[in-house]
């Protein structure tokens, strides 16, 4: 029979605990000291466990912080992209009509846009009806009927 010496299981910030003092031979031990070994060293697997999974979650959080930054800066020049683009627009029409004019002109097609994104927002959003979970409400009110005996 081999044995194994473990030095405790390692936590996140890579210290090791020591376990209660094993019996050196599980042959010469009661099976209540057994037990009583086993019932102190769980809980610490278990602590250093929960840690290791903390640390996980805290790096795999700090990465996808750092992805939803850049998506932001994305969103941010491709904002300002958009206002070059327009501006774009008003310079091209000025080449055929006043500034004043092709700067309306663009502004009213914005608009137009706007409203036409407003109109299919307000219809999709009307589509869903009450915030409410009404299928789970109708689910309980049946359950405390049923078990009011009000229903079989």
């Amino acid at each position: 029979m081999s044995h194994v010496h473990d030095s405790g299981p390692a936590t996140a910030v890579g210290h090791a605990h020591e376990p209660p003092t094993p019996v050196t031979d599980p042959k010469d031990a009661s099976l209540g000291t057994l037990v009583s070994d086993v019932s102190a060293q769980i809980p610490e697997l278990i602590r250093s466990e929960m840690r290791l999974a903390q640390a996980e979650l805290a790096e795999k959080g700090k990465r996808a912080g750092i992805g939803i930054g850049m998506f932001s800066v994305a969103g941010l020049f491709a904002f300002f992209g958009f206002g070059v683009l327009l501006a774009t627009f008003v310079i091209l029409l000025d080449l055929v009509l006043p500034t004043w004019a092709a700067a309306l002109i663009v502004a009213i097609a914005l608009f137009v846009i706007a409203g036409i994104a407003a109109v299919v927002g307000k219809n999709k959003v009307s589509e869903v009806g009450s915030p409410a979970p009404e299928r789970a409400i109708s689910g309980i009110k049946e359950d405390v009927a049923t078990v009011k005996g009000k229903r079989s």
